[in-house]
């Protein structure tokens, strides 16, 4: 049996589903039609999979994360993934946490910040700009309510447009959602070690 990862780290591990997920062999019409529009465009995963089930919901639901993640304008790459990884920490998901840490990391070359975000959480200390959005996706998942006019204001002048400050709402509130399904639906193992 694989080890349950419980730290957050940047190495993705592998998820794995307590529900099985659809086989794509016997897969119905409207699961294969859900399934066309994976997240990353990358494959097919087990998360979506497991989400296959509900095929109506998965054709609306990646279409939609694309958007968020992947959009052309506003928010950097590296910043959407700094949202998701703020949600993703204050929510305790490992795997998220990971696959959001590696793409920021990749994206940005800035391994620095999440070892911060990683060491000391919500009490990181970050240069201005990754602060404040830092600090206003983790209020906003903690609760939504703490997302303050003066968090949304400290955006600004961290030099954030309305355009940018729009998507890291996004980035970080569609994994307040990913997350709690990340959390219901399976759980993050460690990847087995190369012989």
């Amino acid at each position: 049996m694989s080890e349950v990862v419980h730290s957050f780290t940047a190495t993705i591990p592998t998820w794995s589903p307590y529900v099985t997920p659809v086989e794509l062999a016997s897969a119905t019409t409207e699961q294969l039609a859900a399934m066309k529009v994976t997240p990353s465009n990358k494959g097919v995963s087990p998360y979506v999979l497991t989400l296959a089930h509900d095929p109506e919901s998965l054709a609306v639901r990646s279409p939609l994360f694309n958007l968020i993640m992947y959009g052309k304008d506003g928010l950097s790459p590296a910043e959407r993934e700094l949202g998701a990884l703020s949600a993703s920490v204050v929510n305790r998901c490992i795997y998220c946490a990971a696959v959001h840490a590696s793409r920021f990391i990749s994206y940005s070359g800035r391994n620095d910040v999440v070892e911060k975000i990683f060491a000391d959480e919500r009490d990181a200390t970050l240069e201005a700009r990754p602060q404040a959005l830092f600090n206003f996706a983790a209020k906003l998942s903690t609760t939504p309510i703490e997302a303050s006019a003066d968090d949304a204001r400290a955006l600004g002048e961290a030099g954030l447009s309305e355009l940018e400050q729009l998507d890291l709402v996004l980035s970080a509130a569609i994994f307040g959602w990913a997350n709690r399904l990340m959390h219901t639906l399976g759980e993050p193992v460690a990847r087995p070690e190369a012989p």
